[in-house]
């Protein structure tokens, strides 16, 4: 039973089943078999509420000791004590939320919390929102019906790749909630639905290797539009600012020839079984075909498996003996770059198998939660027993270990051989962790290899929008419902796991058949087709097709051929 608590603000005392279907009527959140207490209060037409998170529990805002200040468009409520276990019990701390109503009609907020242990989070609860479809990350529209949902940023898998969720209400008016973040955090986005609308859970999370008992959230807002654009812009246009992201046709980091790639080939080499889809000399084979087929110097040729056994052999990346060795290695890339051609080289940015000999050395870079327990790659089922296997490790590049010895691997090859580009595998990962941003390890890594190699570009795998500042070529493209945010900063080709023409194999990537879609004239991302093992050899009228659409595409967008 939660007592009465005396309320000097005038708090709505809503509790956390309000408006909220109880029991859920579709898939379900874990959450408080209570109704525990959510003391929110008015502004803008949406009710706010506050919340704080440490390692041991959950903290709500005494209304007996909050008082609320109005100065025109500003809200400062600040309280001077905490309630918790459903407001049975008190304790001491602050927390001080400031909402602003700008002049667009937009509700801006941060909210500073003190405790006497570390913060873990600090959630802000809005009820007010509209049910409807919708889009997270500028991903397309989803019909969520009567589930109960949780979306994090940044997310590899989830897609999440700028802290922006956006509901388009039954008057198809659009709603967006964005963290206007300014440095790599993680941000939840939880959705209730009600009867008559939303409550909406908005989470900011301390950094893991900086635990403090005071901590101030990032900028929220909360904006309403015609469209989606209407919301999305003013969200793309603080990404920019923040992490000063260049227009790509003026990035210097992204080289001439990057400027003019209508084509994309990706020569899968070695799979984890240690099964060979094409030796260096099959690879060699098929680009002196296709130079018969489009200017060589308007095509990037991808190299996934080129160093033994796909991900096993990670993270000493070697030439593979399997595929042709060192000869034919250097005889692909010296014959190829003569017919014009460009190669990027694929790496792991930040997994590691621990069976390789040399791992003590990084061992200290493994990835561990914040709570500091290892962080599992267990995604993949590598071997068929149809359980994903732990046999690999994630990695942190802000430890120094890791990041010097991927930088190591990364420059022998480019000092060794005629390469590009470097490819940097599973780059989007971001995790919380107990021993440093990986975003920021990530930055260093480039402007390491940078300043050794300034003529070679890094290409990264699913980036989230802060790595668009110093990684100009993505694989996988993101934001669709606004895809000049990502066309308009850096260049996208498909994922590696594209399906090859024909039975659309996926090659060395773990996802097996797909179906087969054929290169379309008007697709945003530059073309990308997938040689596997039967591609070259039973499938090349479709391989040629593709390239017939690819410089099609290209020429009608008033490039070079």
């Amino acid at each position: 039973m939660q007592p009465k608590r005396a309320n000097p603000a005038g708090l709505r005392l809503l509790v956390s089943t309000d408006g909220v279907n109880t029991p859920p009527k579709g898939a379900a959140l874990m959450k408080f078999s209570f109704s525990n207490p959510e003391p929110s209060v008015d502004f803008g037409g949406l009710q706010f509420g506050f919340e704080v998170i440490s390692f041991e529990n959950a903290y709500g805002v005494d209304p007996a000791q909050v008082s609320v200040r109005r100065k025109g468009d500003t809200l400062e409520l600040h309280a001077t004590g905490f309630t918790w276990a459903g407001g049975t019990r008190t304790r001491a701390g602050s927390l001080t939320a400031t909402l602003t109503r700008t002049t667009t009609g937009a509700i801006e907020w941060t909210v500073a919390a003190r405790l006497d242990q570390p913060i873990k989070a600090i959630k802000t609860i809005v009820r007010g929102l509209p049910r409807g479809r919708l889009s997270v990350g500028a991903n397309d529209w989803d019909d969520v019906g009567e589930d109960e949902r949780v979306f994090e940023y940044p997310a590899l898998m989830g897609g999440m790749a700028t802290p922006l969720l956006a509901i388009e209400g039954k008057d198809q008016r659009v709603w967006g909630i964005s963290a206007l973040q300014t440095e790599v955090r993680p941000a939840r986005f939880a959705f209730f639905p009600g009867p008559d609308g939303y409550k909406v859970e908005l989470l900011y999370e301390q950094a893991g290797w900086d635990r403090r008992g005071e901590v101030t959230t990032c900028q929220w807002r909360i904006a309403s539009a015609p469209d989606f654009a209407g919301v999305a812009r003013p969200h793309f246009d603080a990404v920019r600012a923040a992490y000063r992201l260049p227009d790509f046709a003026s990035r210097t980091d992204a080289p001439g020839w990057m400027k003019e790639v209508a084509l994309v080939l990706s020569l899968h080499g070695e799979h984890w079984t240690g099964y060979v889809h094409n030796d260096f000399a099959r690879q060699l084979e098929i680009l002196r075909w296709t130079a018969r087929q489009i200017d060589p110097r308007n095509v990037l040729i991808f190299l996934p498996g080129w160093d033994a056994r796909y991900y096993w052999d990670y993270p000493e990346f070697r030439i593979g003996a399997d595929a042709g060795g060192e000869m034919g290695f250097n005889r692909l890339l010296t014959e190829g770059r003569k017919l014009g051609f460009r190669f990027a080289l694929m790496f792991g940015s930040n997994i590691a198998n621990p069976a390789w000999p040399g791992f003590d050395r990084i061992a200290d870079a493994q990835v561990r939660t914040i709570y500091g327990a290892p962080f599992a790659s267990d995604y993949v089922d590598w071997d068929g027993d149809r359980k994903g296997d732990t046999t690999m490790v994630f990695m942190n590049l802000a430890v120094k270990s890791w990041r010097d010895h991927l930088r190591g691997r990364i420059a022998d090859m480019l000092s060794r051989y005629p390469i590009d580009a470097y490819f940097l595998d599973i780059c989007g990962l971001w995790e919380n962790n107990t021993a440093g941003d990986m975003m920021l390890g990530t930055r260093m890594l480039v402007e390491e290899l940078a300043a050794s190699h300034p003529a070679v570009p890094p290409i990264a795998e699913m980036v989230y929008d802060a790595q668009m500042g110093f990684i100009p070529m993505n694989h996988v493209t993101r934001y669709p419902l606004y895809p000049q945010a990502s066309f308009g900063t850096v260049a996208s080709f498909d994922h590696l796991s594209h399906p090859a023409p024909g039975r659309g194999s996926s090659g060395v990537h773990e996802i097996g058949f797909r179906s087969y879609r054929p290169v379309r004239p008007d697709q945003p991302q530059i073309p990308t087709i997938t040689f596997v093992d039967d591609t070259f050899t039973a499938f090349r009228d479709l391989a040629m097709r593709d390239i017939a659409t690819a410089r099609q595409r290209f020429a009608a967008r008033g490039q070079r051929t």
